[in-house]
């Protein structure tokens, strides 16, 4: 009987007040490996995002999306459109970033004690996520963090001289939303700091890895997919 390369399943994640919600949870054909925490979009754990969770797995992860928008809607999965774009932004604008990230430092230890994860955790996170994945590496126990297009990241910049572990950013150039002033504020907060990589590609915008979007670019997805697997492989064991 044929196996998938990559097997799945729905875990349960004990949060620091000892309620429970879900995360999707992808591993590798080898059955064990490093661990990535894979944060959501606005759209939740939909079928994009467990797509990226099984990519990351085929090449040799453990990987972890949990649901972060659990204490609002659990389960929640939404289109880029319509009525579904409208709920995500209300959803997004009613979630406090503090408890989302004390909900992903659970997600992260429920990671380390999978017996499939025997290296090192990174978070990777795309827009709401990409936020997310730096706060994640300044407080949730990831070892390092990607951030696609993190949306707010001007916010969050004061937090600079607090990051311990090393970061890569990945922007778009036509990205209406983190404006080129964004990206450069970025830079100047981690001036000096080699272990903070920035990347930004070139006709690209918001969303540009989500093939299910019309702001899907294959060259920046592929780009940044390969970009984020070196950074990772540099030091993570």
């Amino acid at each position: 009987m044929f196996q998938p390369p990559v097997t799945t399943q729905r875990v349960d994640i004990t949060s620091n007040s000892g309620e429970t919600f879900n995360g999707y949870l992808a591993l590798p054909p080898a059955g064990k490996g490093p661990g990535i925490l894979l944060i959501q979009e606005i759209f939740g754990v939909n079928h994009h995002i467990r797509t990226v969770a099984e990519q990351y797995a085929m090449d040799g992860y453990v990987v972890l999306a949990p649901d972060v928008f659990w204490r609002q809607e659990p389960g929640v999965e939404l289109a880029y459109d319509g009525e579904d774009m409208q709920k995500a932004f209300r959803l997004v604008n009613e979630i406090d970033f503090q408890v989302a990230t004390r909900d992903l430092t659970s997600a992260t230890k429920t990671l380390r004690q999978r017996p499939e994860c025997d290296g090192e955790i990174a978070a990777i996170g795309y827009c709401m996520g990409g936020i997310l994945a730096y706060l994640s590496a300044l407080e949730a126990g990831v070892d390092r963090a990607a951030c696609f297009y993190p949306g707010g990241i001007a916010g969050h910049l004061d937090k600079a001289e607090h990051l311990q572990v090393p970061v890569q950013f990945h922007f778009a150039d036509d990205d209406k939303h983190i404006t080129a002033d964004h990206v450069e504020q970025t830079r100047e907060a981690f001036t000096g700091r080699e272990d903070v990589i920035i990347h930004t590609y070139e006709g690209a915008d918001h969303g540009f890895n989500c093939w299910a979007r019309g702001s899907y670019q294959r060259h920046a997805a592929a780009l940044s997919h390969g970009r984020v697997l070196n950074f990772l492989e540099k030091s993570i064991s």
